[in-house]
């Protein structure tokens, strides 16, 4: 039986933090290739990315295989660098790094990308057409949405993010005191359920770097806590709530000069906090013939459109894909046990009113361009569709079409 009174609790990281700062470095290459296809007049369906990034102390270090225009090939199987180390060096400085330990203008970067191996390729290419090409790789993925909030998502993990974008939004803005926090953060938000429903925040944890060596936990809280009260809204902060704040003192040293940072290191916080599945597969650096980007979105985007249909209160989604296979292996809905249609017909549904091939993912999303820098940080799903079409999967455009099927 499903508990209905609990705790529960997600974590966040900012832009900062060294795993999100090659989670952007990494995104920013997709985009850039997706850039310079459409400028070289290359087929947005020809682009290749499968980038991982590490960070240090004053290194990156980017790699992986990547189909191309020829603007951006140096004719012997590698790139030309250039465009890569600035694109690099551009989204360092964009999240604010410019401390001796990690500076977007001193940082040694190596570029060690590739063309794509032709045995990988074969699995996508091998179809007559891009209507059906098979899917980058195998795979699991999971969808979710709820009535938690008004994104459609579980309360902790959007709350989380919330906290850290505004401060985010403030440092970069230089307001008062906010404006000497540093890139580097994380934060963690634990919410008290209730026959089911998120009621009050019982504890809070923010640990973010601050440039004023002189700060200790307590001038840290007084910063930041107006900010986090502000940023969770309507959902109350019990007052008897738990709040750890620089738990551990100064946080002057952050980013990748205070721990290394990999690519796909945070996929639960991408994603929803731990309150559903994770197929396993990160995101960021991926083109989306790779599913465990583009049918996560998809995923996602049949999830939420199944709860603002009205079917269910919860719902989870999972897709399985073969590489070199463009339909999906299997389809499963779970509505928690109170939905409101059958779920094995809306398992069936679901493939009619929208091509869960590879491709028809990306027609349908409209995925073949340059927006995934914008998803490295703050999660991947709960986010407002952009006007040049990122968060594409938010749109909840299908519920005429799922109620009129069903």
């Amino acid at each position: 039986m499903a508990r209905n009174s609990y705790l529960f609790t997600s974590e966040s990281v900012s832009e900062g933090h060294p795993d999100k700062v090659c989670d952007r470095i990494s995104d920013e290459i997709v985009d850039l290739i997706y850039r310079e296809a459409a400028a070289a007049g290359m087929s947005a369906w020809d682009v290749r990315v499968a980038c991982e990034t590490l960070t240090t102390t004053n290194r990156v270090v980017i790699a992986g295989e990547v189909r191309a225009p020829e603007s951006l090939m140096d004719g012997h199987g590698g790139v030309v660098a250039a465009p890569f180390e600035k694109a690099a060096r551009d989204a360092i400085r964009s999240i604010g790094y410019e401390q001796d330990g990690f500076h977007w203008e001193t940082a040694e970067i190596s570029v060690l990308l590739h063309g794509q191996s032709a045995d990988i390729a074969q699995g996508v290419d091998s179809a007559d057409d891009a209507n059906s090409e098979g899917a980058g790789d195998q795979g699991i993925m999971f969808g979710y949405a709820c009535r938690e909030t008004p994104a459609l998502m579980p309360a902790p993990i959007y709350y989380s993010h919330k906290i850290l974008e505004d401060l985010a939004a403030a440092r970069h803005a230089k307001v008062g005191d906010a404006g000497k926090l540093g890139p580097d953060a994380k934060s963690q938000v634990t919410v008290r359920y209730v026959d089911g429903e998120p009621v009050e925040i019982t504890s809070i944890v923010l640990s973010t770097q601050h440039l004023d060596e002189s700060w200790d936990s307590q001038k840290v809280r007084s910063v930041v806590e107006p900010y986090i009260r502000k940023s969770v809204g309507d959902l109350k902060i019990a007052d008897d709530c738990v709040w750890h704040v620089n738990p551990t003192g100064k946080f002057v040293i952050g980013g990748p000069d205070g721990d290394a940072g990999l690519t796909g290191r945070k996929i639960v916080v991408d994603t929803y906090g731990g309150a559903a599945p994770h197929g396993g597969g990160a995101f960021s650096g991926k083109d989306t013939t790779k599913v465990d980007r583009s049918a996560a979105y998809a995923a996602r985007y049949l999830a939420k459109n199944v709860v603002a249909a009205g079917f269910a209160d919860r719902c989870t989604i999972q897709l399985s894909y073969a590489i070199g296979v463009a339909a999906p292996l299997s389809v499963y809905v779970d509505l928690h046990g109170a939905g409101k249609v059958d779920e094995a017909k809306l398992e069936n549904v679901l493939g009619e009113v929208m091509d869960l091939s590879p491709s028809g993912i990306r027609r349908t999303l409209d995925l073949n361009k340059p927006i995934y820098a914008k998803t490295a940080a703050y999660g991947h799903f709960g986010r407002d569709v952009t006007d040049d079409g990122g968060f594409s999967w938010e749109k909840t455009d299908l519920v005429d079409a799922l109620k009129n099927a069903i």
